[in-house]
């Protein structure tokens, strides 16, 4: 129940933001959900996507209203639950998921990520072995890059460490800061945009191969005519100067770089997460 009273609190933000567009007979139109994975806590996720999807919304004539829960996880259960037709994530190219038939239609235009594992510019920990027995934060047991990448590291180098899961990348950070925890598994974006909202420190003590950014991607049941007019809307984005305002505004928010528009993406650009779990270790599963 909690659950679905916030997936209509974030839907009511949109209907604000959504509001200060001309209207396009949107109302008439079929509505699908739209869940990005929560990077960020639940009001800085909604501030960063709930523009950008009104414009997207507008510019398609496709309506789409933001669903997330509560944290990462709770937001990939509406994913598998088919209770969404789009999706920002890296959740969805394990080997049984992919059977889910969800498409690659673009992704955000940023440097490859990478799994990291940090601790605080001042920790006395410098090594990775010294980790063994401690608490490590991550954002939860969904999160590719942040959990999946830096966790298989340790397991693949019988590093046994304490996992708690702080609900995305943020909290994690908050947990590492206050000391609660030892070090955070990371995502080189996410840190690095922390660090500069906050004008905090983290010293990089592993970090892993290069992935792409999170996917666009599309359900299989959504019509081929109707993706098409979102990706466009997407990928146009930064080319219209109303647009282009959206996103630096909505980049600003989270700490990302002005140039952080959308793409155009294909399968085969997520090659890496594909490898990954190809050799991860069978207990990651």
């Amino acid at each position: 129940m909690k659950r679905n009273l916030l997936a209509i609190c974030v839907a009511g933000l949109f209907a604000m933001t959504i509001g200060s567009f001309p209207s396009t007979g949107l109302a008439e139109q079929t509505e699908y959900s739209f869940s990005p994975v929560n990077q960020f806590g639940i009001q800085l996720t909604a501030a960063y996507w709930n523009p950008i999807i009104a414009y997207v919304s507008e510019k398609s004539g496709v309506k789409l209203n933001l669903k997330i829960g509560r944290t990462s996880a709770d937001t990939t259960s509406y994913v598998l639950a088919k209770e969404v037709e789009f999706v920002f994530s890296n959740h969805l190219f394990s080997p049984e998921r992919e059977k889910l038939g969800w498409k690659v239609f673009g992704r955000r235009q940023t440097p490859a990520l990478q799994g990291q594992i940090v601790v605080t510019a001042d920790s006395p920990i410098t090594d990775l072995n010294q980790l063994k027995g401690k608490e490590i934060a991550f954002a939860g047991p969904e999160a590719f890059v942040v959990y999946k990448v830096p966790y298989a590291h340790l397991l693949s180098n019988n590093i046994d460490v304490k996992v708690v899961f702080a609900g995305n990348q943020d909290a994690s950070l908050v947990q590492l800061l206050s000391g609660k925890v030892q070090a955070a598994g990371g995502n080189s974006q996410l840190v690095e945009g922390y660090a500069r909202r906050e004008n905090k420190k983290f010293r990089v003590l592993w970090s892993s191969e290069p992935f792409q950014d999170l996917a666009l991607m599309a359900s299989g049941k959504v019509p081929e005519k109707e993706v098409r007019s979102v990706a466009n809307a997407f990928i146009q984005m930064a080319k219209d100067p109303k647009g282009r305002d959206i996103l630096h505004q909505a980049s600003k928010e989270v700490g990302l770089a002005n140039d952080a528009y959308f793409i155009a993406a294909t399968d085969a650009d997520y090659a890496s997460y594909r490898r990954f779990f190809q050799n991860a270790p069978t207990s990651l599963h």
